[in-house]
């Protein structure tokens, strides 16, 4: 945890250098996040993110004995609560350097890709919550309705790491329990994520994937699953200057084949048979009732082999089995969807009432997993994400006996000065072998004077 007096020392080793490498901190500047009084936004960011690794929530931080060391609670949630910090700037920063920064590290050839999905954001237990709705989870399996919010979210991908780049708390006009704060300003970044909050997926997608390439974000494909691959989307998206694949839904859509309209199933069966390819059907390329030219691929349900399922990619360059490879890329979010929820601690961690608290919170938890995947690129071993995450755990735990052995060493150097030179030679010696022994994690916590000696 990081206490008032020398901040930045008490951060885990990882995490330091990491801050540093991929410079949060200046990004959170640049993006405005500033106060010109009290404790500084970056000292509150870093508090914040390191509550997950310390076990603790904010409360019980402020129940603990090292409470004096840290602001009171309502510095921090006027920290959450303010308007006026552009976050989705921040995040955008961050995303498109540490981006920058993988692709370096990959194939120039390897395909980069953008992944579009949504999930839900529970806030079942809150009643005063801003801009609340009654939302429809449609992939849980009980097909079920909460309150809260749909959590529509872009993140690139290369097929190994994982980075989100920008996402909407999406309410509902039609659903909606609660409405905007009259208090807010309405010049302010926070009452225009509002508006945004009240409209519908398909007309926020366009803009999200548009400021993703504008900050300078390579990508080639957007992924997106039968929620999102219809045919007026994929259009907008295509204007945008990048290709679409996705899983396309057997509904009303209808395609163009040597001037006839036929529907999915249709298409199916005019499709010429691929012999040879395990789990691939078919493949044709045809053209979208709005003129799009695309391709379709036909693969096998693995849930239900009676069953195909179709594959649709307005690249029509690539062969069968590279637009499934490329496709499987998708399933990137859904282990970020997870992995936040399961381990870092979104929509639990606080219980603000302010859409503003929502995003802010949301935007840190984000800044957690870019940090573990940053880490988990460039480690050498084969650690998951959630391993590295309860070694980060461990290593916060460690921190006070690692600070405590510092001291310990520091006070004996100090009692070595004031004993004769025959006394100090011999301690020395022992404690420079009882140092040599030691397993090198232990060392790196101790002076650099003792290490040295």
């Amino acid at each position: 945890m990081i206490s008032n007096n020398g901040q930045n020392k008490q951060l885990p080793n990882e995490l330091t250098s990491t801050f540093k490498e991929l410079q949060v901190l200046k990004h959170l500047r640049k993006a405005g996040i500033t106060k010109t009084f009290g404790f500084s936004c970056g000292f509150l960011f870093q508090l914040i993110f390191c509550l997950i690794f310390e076990n603790k929530n904010w409360f019980r931080t402020l129940e603990s004995k090292k409470s004096v060391d840290f602001p009171t609670k309502d510095a921090v949630y006027r920290f959450l609560n303010k308007s006026t910090f552009a976050w989705r700037r921040f995040l955008l920063f961050l995303s498109a350097h540490t981006i920058g920064k993988v692709t370096r590290l990959s194939n120039h050839d390897r395909p980069k890709v953008l992944v579009l999905d949504d999930s839900s954001y529970d806030r079942n237990r809150s009643k005063s919550v801003e801009l609340l709705a009654r939302c429809f989870d449609h992939a849980s399996q009980k097909m079920r309705f909460y309150k809260g919010f749909r959590m529509l979210t872009l993140g690139w991908s290369d097929g190994a790491t994982f980075i989100p780049v920008d996402f909407s708390l999406l309410s509902s006009k039609t659903s909606q329990i609660n409405g905007i704060t009259s208090k807010i300003d309405k010049r302010s970044s926070g009452y225009k994520r509002r508006l945004e909050a009240l409209q519908s997926a398909p007309e926020q997608i366009p803009d999200m994937i548009q400021r993703a390439l504008n900050a300078g974000i390579d990508a080639s494909y957007v992924l997106m699953d039968t929620w999102f691959t219809h045919q007026p989307l994929i259009k907008n998206i295509k204007e945008l200057g990048i290709d679409v694949i996705g899983m396309v839904k057997n509904l009303k859509q209808r395609y163009f084949v040597d001037g006839e309209r036929v529907s999915l199933n249709d298409l199916y069966r005019l499709a010429a048979p691929i012999q040879g390819k395990k789990g691939l059907l078919r493949s044709i390329q045809t053209t979208q009732a709005n003129g799009v030219l695309v391709k379709m691929v036909f693969v096998r349900n693995r849930n239900k082999k009676s069953e195909w399922l179709a594959i649709l990619s307005t690249d029509c360059t690539l062969d069968d089995q590279e637009i499934i490879r490329i496709y499987g890329i998708r399933w990137d979010i859904e282990v970020f969807f997870k992995t936040t929820k399961s381990l870092l601690k979104l929509q639990k961690e606080f219980q603000g009432r302010s859409y503003d608290s929502l995003i802010s919170h949301t935007t840190i938890v984000f800044t957690r997993y870019m940090v573990l995947s940053w880490q988990n690129r460039c480690s050498t071993d084969q650690r998951t994400l959630g391993g590295m995450f309860y070694e980060l755990c461990d290593e916060i735990s460690d921190l006070d006996w690692a600070i405590a052995l510092q001291q310990l060493i520091e006070l004996l150097e100090d009692t070595l000065k004031e004993s004769n030179k025959k006394i100090q030679k011999l301690i020395k010696s022992q404690l420079q072998h009882w140092v040599a022994g030691l397993p090198n994690y232990i060392k790196a916590y101790l002076p650099i004077s003792v290490c040295e000696s």
